[in-house]
């Protein structure tokens, strides 16, 4: 249970440091060409028209897929590497 609660924990951290920088990437993707003129020039367009809460638009949808993907991720890493040293196979 530990693991499991470590990698879901674990899996939210990175979202909600990660997020506002994907939010730029993601923005630069969709927006028309030409519309920027780099990923700063999205940075400062969200700050301006959204504030920093505009970075992270969409965080509750991340968070709750976050925590049982990386969860299991985690739980099966340690269960697997578990079975490998059991088998010798380290």
């Amino acid at each position: 249970l530990g693991t499991f609660m470590a990698g879901g924990f674990a899996g939210i951290a990175n979202w909600c440091s990660m997020l506002p920088i994907d939010t730029v990437k993601s923005r630069y993707q969709v927006a028309p060409e030409g519309k920027y003129s780099g990923v700063y020039a999205v940075f400062k367009d969200i700050l301006a028209k959204e504030g920093p809460r505009g970075f992270y638009k969409g965080l509750t949808p991340v968070v709750v897929r976050a925590f049982p993907a990386n969860a299991a991720c985690f739980a099966g890493y340690e269960f697997v590497s578990s079975m490998l040293t059991k088998a010798g196979l380290e």
